[in-house]
């Protein structure tokens, strides 16, 4: 038996990150992959960054990431609200400004995807890690898409299991051919109406995968606390607290 953590979109938040690779030891899983977004939203980036690189855990490219490496222009989305895409436009400037040259390359250098590979017995296992899907990493496919989107991401990836983020909202879908494609949620800025940090384990024996969706509680006050004592719109720390704030 062997089993993998799978972790996505800290946004920066410390506190959260912490409990989440607290609770993957007190499990004792040394398998840890996280799909990306470190940056935004939480006033830990730099400190977030270091604790993924000095962990050694493997880490794929978010979106977040990919504009602050590279300081892409951040675009109004419709689906956002006035007030989210104001506190969007100064909360990524704020990473911008605040996120070490050091940490910037670091984002710079992360893959895209990353493919897994596990022998239990004498069952290979193919596990496809991607942040949002195998070509974008801004697409958002939520549990309620078609089977066959999923299915073909795993026809392409030859692959067993697809994991995704982004979305900031966990599932699990498993079709005919016992694939699964899975969302791990969001460690830092759940979209979930519990507010709780969120990552997936995977138990590979050599008869099947058993993918169990965990959600933890953190200090949220501290992290509501700390954004609010930041360059950081408060409209992330009423996020956080599930005040009154349009979830899109």
């Amino acid at each position: 038996m062997i089993q993998i953590a799978v972790f996505s979109d800290v946004h920066g938040n410390l506190p959260a990150l912490e409990v989440v690779l607290k609770d993957i030891e007190k499990r004792g899983i040394r398998q840890r992959f996280c799909l990306g977004d470190l940056v935004d939203f939480a006033p830990w980036g730099n400190e977030v960054i270091e604790k993924i690189r000095s962990l050694n855990i493997p880490c794929l490219m978010g979106n977040h990431d990919e504009r602050v490496a590279f300081d892409i222009p951040v675009v109004p989305l419709s689906k956002h609200s006035v007030e989210e895409t104001n506190a969007r436009f100064i909360a990524i400037d704020h990473s911008k400004k605040n996120i070490t040259e050091e940490n910037k390359k670091f984002l710079s250098e992360l893959p895209f995807h990353l493919k897994l590979n596990y022998k239990v017995g004498k069952k290979h296992w193919d596990i496809q890690l991607v942040h949002s899907s195998l070509s974008n990493n801004d697409t958002y496919l939520y549990e309620s898409e078609k089977d066959e989107i999923f299915t073909t991401m795993l026809k392409n990836s030859q692959s067993d299991v697809i994991v995704m983020g982004h979305t900031h909202l966990s599932f699990k879908k498993q079709f005919e051919n016992k694939t699964w494609a899975i969302n791990c949620g969001s460690v830092g800025r759940s979209k979930e109406e519990n507010r709780l940090a969120s990552y997936v384990v995977f138990t590979l024996d050599e008869e099947k995968i058993t993918p169990e969706i965990i959600q933890i509680p953190y200090p949220i006050d501290e992290t509501v606390r700390q954004i609010k004592d930041s360059g950081i719109p408060d409209y992330y720390a009423s996020f956080l607290k599930n005040e009154n704030v349009l979830i899109l």
